[in-house]
């Protein structure tokens, strides 16, 4: 496995080989990193699902560079999922469309839907796009943690947990911190609406905006996509939400909240698109210092504060 923190051309051009060649490149996007494998090479797609100990009916993202590319991998695609794309694409959004016969089983969880994302992120883009100069038609990756646990923002946070997982032409891409810091919104386009099947920075009311329709919540019945268990974004301490810390908790709370005596500071974000960038680190920094307990305080409001309150009640359901 090789940590490369200079992306230079020749990097990319190398890293997208190593895609085709059938190995795994761990890339950051604006949300968070992404464990990368040709999405039409099994045998590499379930490479994934090894080194992340992820369930084989749990469906993966592919990332493609443009919206262009749908047609390769999807059909019946409606009028407002073009909308959306050309609205927020690149962009931390991520479009469930019914599957062309090139997203396989392996890829889709053996639902007859597929993910499709274009990140918005320079490494990510020119990866792709080096990737499909080779013949490649899209990326599958989820975030770059085992399951369950809490994604990863920055390269060294992959290293410190796939490391052993990894094999020594797998690569880690180090593109610095995630500008987003959560994962992008899922959103159901099979139907005659949007449905949201995740949360996340592209909100409800944008997707309305967008297309002139509401975008419905998802049931019980919906398709099965990523984070979306009860328990999930889970660090090894314990989450407890909306408490008072006490001495030798961790605490991660708005700036205004004052740090009681003995607490360890984990965070203290002044806005919420802060609270959403720093919130897995600092929830994988609890565990980098041995803390059992770590007390959030969650921030009220719609949109990304609605996201970040998900990821935590996931987060505190362990």
């Amino acid at each position: 496995m090789s940590f490369l923190s200079i992306c230079t051309t020749d990097t990319l051009k190398s890293a997208a080989l190593a895609l085709k060649n059938g190995h795994l490149v761990a890339f950051p996007t604006e949300t968070v990193y992404g464990l990368g494998a040709d999405a039409s090479n099994e045998e590499a797609v379930a490479r994934i699902y090894e080194v992340k100990g992820r369930p084989a009916d749990h469906p993966l993202i592919v990332h493609i560079a443009s919206m262009d590319a749908i047609a390769h991998w999807a059909s019946d695609i409606p009028e407002y999922a073009i909308t959306l794309a050309r609205d927020f694409w690149p962009g931390p959004m991520t479009l469930v469309l019914k599957r062309s016969d090139l997203a396989k089983d392996f890829i889709t969880g053996g639902q007859e839907t597929v993910g499709l994302r274009v990140p918005a992120h320079p490494i990510a883009l020119a990866l792709i796009k080096e990737f499909i100069a080779l013949g490649g038609y899209g990326i599958a990756a989820p975030s770059a943690n085992r399951f369950g646990a809490v994604s990863p923002t920055t390269a060294q946070a992959v290293e410190e947990e796939l490391a052993a997982f990894l094999h020594e032409d797998d690569l880690i891409l180090d593109g610095g911190a995630c500008l987003v810091g959560v994962e992008s919104t899922i959103i159901d386009c099979t139907g005659p609406t949007p449905m949201v099947l995740r949360l996340g920075a592209i909100t409800p009311l944008m997707i309305e905006e967008s297309t002139g329709l509401v975008a419905l919540e998802s049931n019980p019945s919906s398709i099965r996509v990523s984070g979306s268990l009860d328990s999930h974004y889970s660090p090894k301490a314990k989450v407890i939400l909306d408490v008072v810390a006490v001495a030798g908790d961790g605490l991660i709370a708005p700036d205004q909240i004052p740090t009681p005596n003995g607490v360890i500071r984990l965070a203290a974000p002044s806005t919420i698109e802060e609270y959403a960038r720093v919130l897995y680190h600092a929830l994988r920094s609890a565990d980098q210092q041995g803390l059992e307990v770590v007390v959030v305080l969650q921030p009220g409001g719609d949109g990304l504060a609605a996201t970040i309150r998900d990821r935590l009640q996931r987060s505190a359901s362990k």
